[in-house]
Formats: C-alpha cells, sequence, structure tokens
C-alpha cells in the first residue's frame, strides 16, 4: 500500500448514517495505522466526531424525509450542496464517500466525480424496493458502492456497477445475547416489568407524523395493562426535546420513560417494540425483538412513493427475510388500537416471540462480515489509485 496520508470527504444522514460513517472512519483509522494519518471532513454527528471527524455541517442539516418535505428545503439543501462541492474540490480530497442520503449525494458525487475525484457511496438506494431507474445515475456518479445487505451485488453487476459486500456495521457491534437486567437496572427499569420500546424515527418530520401516534398507542395499551413500561429514546437534544413536548401534551396515562440516545439500551432491555420504518427496524431484529412496524408521512409523498414500490413490505426485517415476520402498519393503518392490538399478540404469545427472534437470529448471522474492515480495505485501494 502506498505511504501518505489520506484526506477524506464525507457526507452522512440523520442518527443511523451517523453511527455507519462512524464505524467506516474506526475501521479506516485502523488500517492506515499510526504512521498514516486519515484526515476526515464534511457533513457529520457525534459519532462520527467521535472518530476525530471535521464536520463543516451538521448531520441535522440533512434530516429532512418525504416529497413534500424535500421540496420544502430543497433551495437550502442545493446551496448547502453547492458550497460543500467548492470546499472539497479546494480541500482536495483523495476520495468522496457519500454515506446514504441519495438524493443529496448522488448530485454531489456525478460533480466531483465529473472533476476527477475518486468517489465512493456505502449503502446502496433502495433499488431493489423502488426507483430501479436510480441505477444510471448510480453507475455515473460513483467508482464503487459498498452494499450491506447480500441480495444487493446482482443487481448491481447486471447494471455494470463496480460494488462490494461488506456486511452491516451494526451486525458487527449488535452482540449476539445481552444482559437485559443490567440494561434495565441502568435505565431504572424493573427486572420484572414487561417493557415496550417506542423508536418514532429522528427526523422531524417523523416526529411530528408518527410521536402523537406511538405516544397514543402506549396510552391504549396503559388502559388495558396499566403494569407496562415504556421507553422512548430520543436521537438527540432537539429531538428530545420535541418528544417531552409532545408527552406533556398528551396527558397519557402510559408510564414512559424519555431517554436522550440510548435507543440500543432500550431495544435491549424491552420485551417489543413499536419502530417506525427505517434503520431502526434493523437494529430492533438485530437485538432479537419482536416489533412493530408502522410509517406516516406526507399524504402526497406517500401516494407517490407507493406507485414506484415493487415489494409488498416496507419494513427492512421482512425485506431481508422474504417474509411478513412482523406486522407493519402504514398511513392510515397506524392507529392508536391496531398496532396496541398487534403488540399484545406478540407479548401474550412467547411461542410467537421465540420464532420471531430464531428468524432474527439467522438474519444477524448472514449480515456479519466484518463491515468497517471490508469498507475500509476497498476504500483505501479506491483512494491509492491513480486518477
Amino acid at each position: 500500500m502506498p505511504s501518505g496520508d489520506r484526506k477524506l470527504a464525507v457526507v452522512a444522514a440523520e442518527a443511523s448514517g451517523d453511527l455507519l460513517a462512524a464505524s467506516v472512519l474506526e475501521g479506516l483509522a485502523a488500517r492506515c495505522g499510526p504512521d498514516r494519518k486519515l484526515t476526515a471532513c464534511g457533513i457529520g454527528g457525534p459519532a462520527m466526531g467521535g472518530q476525530g471527524f471535521d464536520a463543516w455541517w451538521s448531520i441535522d442539516e440533512l434530516s429532512v424525509r418525504g416529497y413534500v418535505e424535500v421540496l420544502r428545503e430543497y433551495p437550502r439543501l442545493r446551496r448547502m450542496r453547492n458550497t460543500l462541492r467548492e470546499r472539497v474540490l479546494d480541500w482536495r480530497a483523495d476520495l468522496f464517500l457519500g454515506v446514504d442520503a441519495p438524493d443529496f449525494n448522488l448530485d454531489l458525487e456525478i460533480a466531483l466525480r465529473g472533476q476527477g475525484m475518486r468517489v465512493a457511496h456505502f449503502i446502496g438506494p433502495s433499488v431493489w424496493a423502488w426507483r430501479r431507474e436510480r441505477l444510471a445515475r448510480i453507475r455515473e456518479a460513483v467508482d464503487h458502492m459498498l452494499l450491506v445487505f447480500p441480495f444487493e451485488p446482482p443487481l448491481y453487476a447486471e447494471a455494470g456497477i463496480p460494488a462490494t459486500y461488506v456486511g452491516h456495521p451494526m451486525a458487527d457491534t449488535i452482540p449476539d445475547t445481552v444482559d437485559r437486567a443490567s440494561v434495565r437496572q441502568a435505565l431504572g427499569l424493573s427486572p420484572d416489568a414487561t417493557v415496550v420500546a417506542l423508536l418514532p424515527g429522528s427526523r422531524p418530520a417523523e416526529i411530528r407524523y408518527m410521536a402523537d401516534d406511538f405516544i397514543a398507542t402506549a396510552d391504549w395499551l396503559a388502559a388495558r395493562r396499566p403494569e407496562l413500561r415504556f421507553v422512548l429514546p430520543a436521537a438527540g437534544e432537539r429531538q428530545y426535546e420535541a418528544l417531552r413536548a409532545r408527552l406533556a401534551r398528551s396527558n397519557t396515562r402510559a408510564s414512559i420513560l424519555l431517554t436522550q440516545g440510548r435507543s440500543h439500551e432500550a431495544l435491549a432491555a424491552c420485551d417489543v417494540a413499536l419502530v417506525a420504518s427505517g434503520t431502526a427496524t434493523l437494529e430492533a431484529a438485530l437485538f432479537r425483538r419482536p416489533m412493530v412496524i408502522a410509517y406516516r408521512m406526507a399524504p402526497i409523498s406517500y401516494l407517490l412513493m407507493r406507485k414506484m414500490g415493487y415489494l409488498p413490505w416496507v419494513g427492512l426485517p421482512n425485506i431481508l427475510c422474504n417474509d411478513w415476520v412482523v406486522p407493519e402498519f402504514i398511513q392510515r393503518a397506524a392507529s392508536a388500537p391496531a398496532m396496541g392490538q398487534a403488540l399484545l399478540a406478540q407479548l401474550d404469545d412467547p411461542a410467537l416471540r421465540e420464532r420471531i427472534s430464531a428468524r432474527f437470529a439467522d438474519l444477524h448471522g448472514q449480515l456479519r462480515r466484518g463491515c468497517a474492515d471490508r469498507a475500509a480495505e476497498v476504500l483505501l485501494e479506491l483512494a491509492d489509485r491513480p486518477r
């Protein structure tokens, strides 16, 4: 491997992207060793900062989802992207890494690659679920894709896009078993309590569209099972304040513990979970927790996205298992009684919970591939390639 320091520009979005990018930065630092300095800058969050990342903008700047929401924020996002493009070029990065966020990253990657910069992308867009026409833009945008799901490589090979399946970093970091009693003690929960985790998402739009329904579901359950305890982890300070205000307005009778961060502890501690569709559903599956998946968005956004979909599922656990392992409630179906009944069905059926846990244990094994080291190997080889 050639000697010399390396400069890496990275753009990640949302709390999940922050964690994913941080794992890759850790793998890169380990591969570089003490004699080869890696400097990483761009858009990121606190987990990336913990790996020495210099955030030119906060990851919160990109926490936008859905057509209506993106259109509203588009002028600001376009200005940020243009400024970032010039800054990355002036900095003369050896490699640009886009982490998820395809609506923001693909145009940026096309522009940077057009200027001769090497480009990689980590977490491929969900072309297997919808908008397969994106493969043409991806081929124009990237030199190499880092894929986290085992069924993705054939799609990219057929499209003529260099790609490597590296496994999923969360499968490496989430253990096979957890000490539930210790985690509950750390959260101040009784070891004998029946605990439901509530994860309504981290984006402002997700909190706006789903948090009240999740709180209402907890209230519906508490009316029937007063002994139930709930834990509601907020991704950051802004999300914590937004959820705290909604809890205060709800006058719920449910015993809900609101935490800042600590989503993995919440999943380790719970018996079942109510989770917004997204990366958190995969986290819950890797903790082998039965769950109910829900999602709401702006009605126009939903109508547009529904027409483009190829699969019967929206939740990653069901998609990866190719089966209805856990129930999903989307848009109007995501009502408190419906979601509450589904959670009770899991709580009242130990055999069902065991079957779900077994399916997720198998999934965990498929995704555990030493992602950080594999990704670092590909990225450093790409950065060292002559332009």
